[in-house]
């Protein structure tokens, strides 16, 4: 079987510490958490930024905090920016931690609500997005929660903004996109351009079903609080990034699959566009 890549998302936009203790907020926190999930074994860290009242943030001064520390206690792990819509309208604040040069960084490919609100990603804010993604020579993680989102990812794909191989975040259970049935996952990996690589995430209790369906289906797995912060479908057990992770790596071995180091993930694509 393939080896399975990890995309460990520990903090997100919405978790707070009222909701559960276990989140991380400050970067000393990040930085800890994904220093013991790289001692577990993940591929990829995605990282959201928080400021001092735990409010999500684009702030790059925090971001490069967090980096810094990651990158000093995890030197080959593929650190990942979040580009999220949800709080920063504005290209110039929204993009200014590409600045940074992470490894990959998150591209919406369309608007979308969720729950409680909204995450605005307008055809122009995507196409500038994308294209100083490729000019800091940053991956996209191209983040699906609908079918037309994966028509616009050939739509930038046609129009040169982004290179194969392609890595695709194909995310069940928002209330308005795709729910993680196997009918409706099928569909979106046949949809998939050529050269992708795909994993799949799931929020609140589709994160249990749809981090299986993809072991078992031979993609990667997007694991962590940003998506779910129970350990049980009955919601009784508040999850921890590490059980959640523990979780993953036993399911993975029932399928004999290993975890794709992150070195094995940065071979798979030119090394000068995520060398540092």
């Amino acid at each position: 079987m393939k080896e399975l890549i990890i995309n460990f998302t520990p903090t997100g936009m919405v978790p707070t510490k009222a909701m559960t203790q276990h989140v991380p907020i400050s970067p000393s926190e990040i930085i800890e958490e994904v220093h013991c999930a790289n001692e577990f074994g993940i591929t990829i860290a995605h990282l959201h930024a928080r400021d001092d009242e735990g409010l999500p943030t684009s702030d790059k001064n925090i971001y490069a905090k967090i980096f810094e520390g990651v990158r000093h206690h995890c030197p080959d792990l593929i650190v990942c920016l979040s580009l999220s819509g949800r709080k920063s309208p504005e290209f110039e604040k929204r993009s200014e931690p590409l600045e940074l040069k992470p490894d990959m960084a998150s591209l919406t490919l369309s608007s979308l609500n969720f729950a409680r609100e909204a995450s605005m990603n307008s055809p122009d804010m995507i196409i500038k997005l994308a294209t100083k993604i490729q000019e800091y020579n940053v991956i996209p993680e191209l983040e699906v929660f609908d079918l037309g989102m994966i028509n616009g990812a050939k739509y930038l794909i046609n129009k040169g903004l982004a290179k194969p191989p392609h890595y695709f975040n194909i995310i069940f259970g928002n209330l308005f996109g795709m729910q993680a049935d196997l009918a409706e996952m099928g569909v979106a990996i046949k949809q998939l351009p050529e050269h992708s690589v795909w994993a799949f995430g799931g929020i609140g209790d589709s994160q249990l079903a749809a981090t299986t369906a993809a072991i078992a289906m031979g993609g990667g797995v997007r694991i962590g609080l940003e998506d779910n912060i129970y350990f049980d479908l009955n919601r009784k057990q508040l999850a921890t990034n590490m059980n959640l992770l523990k979780r993953v790596h036993d399911t993975a071995s029932m399928f004999y699959r290993s975890v794709m180091t992150p070195a094995k993930f940065r071979s798979t694509y030119d090394p000068a566009r995520i060398s540092r």
